[in-house]
């Protein structure tokens, strides 16, 4: 299965509503599922509402390096095209977490996450972090990359940095996609799509102006056209 350009951030625990939404944008965008799904129905719903759709599992592991080696292990058999680690838990985790993934048959890919797109350089500063969300966004890029990971998650505004640091071989996956004229929501460094795909991204992830959209179907559509 080739994964798609565009997934859609199914951020519910409302079963019936992530079929719904699912059946709606099947053919235009993979699925992303994320903590709040996966907490209330676990591996058996995320097969159920996916069917054949390209799963991108966004449970963002972060743990010792044997942990994480087997959630990912558990988390194969679901087959999802992607899965996701914090890069902030270090080289370590992350190689083993790619290891255990590449070990699947199909291999998963690992996607590190960086900084957080809802986070900005006050945020990070009240976290203790005291250099701006860009050099950390490059730090963890550069060791995430040395640990082996497929790709990165990386806001729209980070993407030409983190392509300079990590070279054009790691698919970079970005969050943060509002269509032109639609509101921001909690997302503090937002681009549209046709923006993102300029810049340099290879996937985009898009939640509220699909999922809250009165027809989230053609809203898809419109945006998968969008990202070419």
């Amino acid at each position: 299965m080739i994964p798609p350009r565009l997934y859609i951030a199914v951020d519910t625990a409302d079963r019936a509503h992530a079929e719904r939404l699912a059946a709606a944008v099947h053919g235009y965008a993979g699925l992303k599922l994320g903590s709040e799904f996966f907490t209330a129905h676990g591996p058996e719903g995320v097969r159920a509402v996916a069917g054949d759709a390209p799963v991108f599992l966004d449970l963002k592991f972060h743990d010792i390096p044997n942990t994480v080696a087997g959630a990912v292990r558990a988390a194969a058999p679901m087959q999802p095209c992607w899965l996701t680690v914090h890069a902030s838990g270090g080289r370590e985790m992350m190689a083993a977490a790619v290891q255990a993934a590449h070990r699947g048959e199909p291999p998963v890919g690992v996607l590190a996450v960086t900084v957080l797109t809802s986070l900005d350089d006050g945020d990070l500063s009240r976290l203790g972090q005291a250099t701006p969300s860009l050099d950390q966004v490059r730090r963890l890029a550069a060791l995430a990359a040395e640990a082996g990971v497929d790709g990165l998650v990386c806001s729209p505004r980070e993407i030409e940095v983190v392509r300079a640091e990590v070279g054009p071989d790691l698919t970079l996956v970005v969050p943060g996609i509002r269509p032109a004229g639609s509101d921001a929501g909690d997302q503090k460094r937002a681009a549209t799509p046709a923006d993102a795909v300029a810049a340099g991204a290879d996937i985009l992830v898009v939640g509220r102006p699909v999922t809250r959209a009165a027809d989230p179907g053609a809203a898809a559509r419109a945006i998968a056209a969008e990202a070419g």
